[in-house]
């Protein structure tokens, strides 16, 4: 689970609700059907226009990645693959291949995989590149989905006040519920703005930053494998891999 996103919906949409209680509100005049049905399913339903079903299932996915934590540890990556590269020069490539059972990331499996079949390595690089192509162009569209949601939910907002507004200025002769009604047509607005600021950007810039970090460690392990397949001395490769990583990131050599 990853806990700085749980606990920045928690705190954002707290702050919101103990606002609104702390002015004497409560809780039952936010639930207003009409107002949620035109800002959710509305907004949902603009944004599906411009993407494709396809899309629109792999959302489960896409919010699983937002919210679980699945973050490599570039550091680690480094140093698994300086010890694959000290074995393999003791012991030749192949000898890697009783270690990929253990290994549980897909990609630097994948890559090892490549290198002890023996593929050159401007093979071995093209292949990468494409998985990582396909890998940022998951995210992006995973980014950009909730993007779009966060762009039209306010809009679909203020388009529910408007038609709140005009169901309340078309019975002025009951003047006696006329300021529920117009306070209730703002619940609309307050939904849109709600859902796209605390919840549907947020989520988009947490995709992106996820999709930073992870294509930091794809090149890492790129760039590792490649080294290990052309035989590289084992403390060069490590050496070169953590020119990756910012200074403060770097763990030096024991």
């Amino acid at each position: 689970m990853d806990m700085a996103t749980i606990l920045g919906l928690v705190l954002g949409i707290g702050a919101l609700l103990g606002s609104f209680l702390m002015e004497g509100g409560h809780l039952g005049a936010l639930i207003q059907l009409p107002a949620m049905l035109l800002v959710i399913l509305g907004t949902f339903g603009a944004v599906i226009i411009t993407t494709s079903l396809s899309q629109v299932k792999a959302l489960p996915e896409i919010i699983k990645i937002a919210v679980f934590e699945k973050r490599l540890n570039p550091q680690q990556l480094i140093e698994l693959i300086y010890e694959l590269a000290q074995k393999a020069r003791k012991n030749g490539l192949l000898s890697l291949e009783k270690d990929l059972a253990s290994i549980k990331e897909p990609f630097l499996k994948n890559a090892l995989q490549l290198a002890i079949d023996g593929f050159e390595t401007n093979k071995i690089k093209e292949i990468l590149e494409i998985e990582m192509s396909y890998v940022e162009e998951r995210h992006k569209s995973g980014a950009a989905f909730f993007q779009k949601l966060g762009g039209f939910s306010p809009t679909l907002g203020i388009m529910g006040t408007v038609l709140g507004l005009i169901h309340a200025l078309s019975n002025l002769e009951n003047s006696s519920n006329i300021a529920s009604s117009i306070a209730g047509a703002f619940i609309a607005t307050l939904w849109g703005v709600a859902l796209a600021n605390l919840i549907y950007l947020p989520i988009s810039d947490k995709l992106k930053a996820k999709h930073q970090d992870e294509g930091l460690c794809l090149e890492i392990i790129t760039e590792g494998v490649l080294s290990l397949a052309m035989g590289d001395n084992p403390r060069v490769i490590r050496m070169k891999l953590l020119s990756f990583l910012i200074p403060g990131m770097r763990q030096e050599e024991d």
